[in-house]
């Protein structure tokens, strides 16, 4: 895919998004606009699937609404909350540290800084985007599975890890688009461009697409 394209590409994928099962963090931010939430979820949603994140995060959020109920809820109580969310176990112990943090160090508040929400236990890059992204409409290219998936199908990017896709990508994406891109190809690629047998033969935009049997189809067609 030549850079040139990408404003197409992208007019195209939000034009196709709404058929789409929109990734569940997304959908959490756009009906709460609450950074608190978009962080939990996404911390849930770490090698788990999205229907199974909607599920467990729609009964935690009726039993948690707030840094203080995450604080002072029993680990065993949210452990079962969590599951069975991958590593939900971890993940019960990391939310409650990042309870502890954002109480004594942050007034409650989740940081809108890169820099600190990576200090917060179990928060790596890809989270901490997402959260400045989908939490406070900040500018920053979440790389999860799929983005680092498909960029590299479009010959858009030539990386081996997500961290080389994010520099990549903050030189290549225009910043007007860093915050939706996450969202556009979560949907995509878990609906047309899948990690094992993408479904080329109806992809809106495969004529842009350097994968190889996007290629046949379009030249078939």
């Amino acid at each position: 895919m030549r850079k040139e394209d990408l404003d197409k590409v992208i007019g195209i994928l939000r034009e196709e998004f709404p058929k789409w099962n929109a990734p569940v963090v997304s959908l959490i931010a756009q009906k709460t606009g609450d950074p608190f939430r978009v962080l939990v979820c996404a911390l849930i949603s770490t090698r788990t699937k999205d229907e199974t994140t909607a599920m467990v995060c729609k009964r935690l959020f009726e039993r948690i609404k707030s840094v203080e109920d995450l604080y002072l809820i029993d680990k065993d109580e949210l452990s079962e909350l969590l599951y069975p969310v991958g590593f939900y176990k971890n993940k019960a112990l990391f939310l409650k540290e990042i309870a502890k943090e954002l109480k004594e160090k942050y007034n409650s508040k989740v940081p809108d800084k890169l820099e600190e929400l990576l200090k917060l236990k179990g928060v790596g890059r890809k989270v901490a985007n997402l959260v400045l992204a989908e939490g406070y409409g900040i500018p920053a290219i979440c790389v999860d599975t799929h983005v680092h998936r498909i960029t590299n199908r479009w010959c858009l990017v030539k990386t081996k890890k997500p961290e080389e896709t994010e520099r990549q990508l903050t030189k290549i994406l225009p910043k007007k688009y860093w915050i939706e891109f996450n969202k556009l190809l979560v949907a995509f690629g878990q609906t047309i461009c899948k990690p094992v047998k993408p479904l080329c033969h109806i992809c809106p935009i495969r004529e842009y697409c350097e994968y190889p049997e996007a290629k046949m189809q379009t030249r078939a067609s």
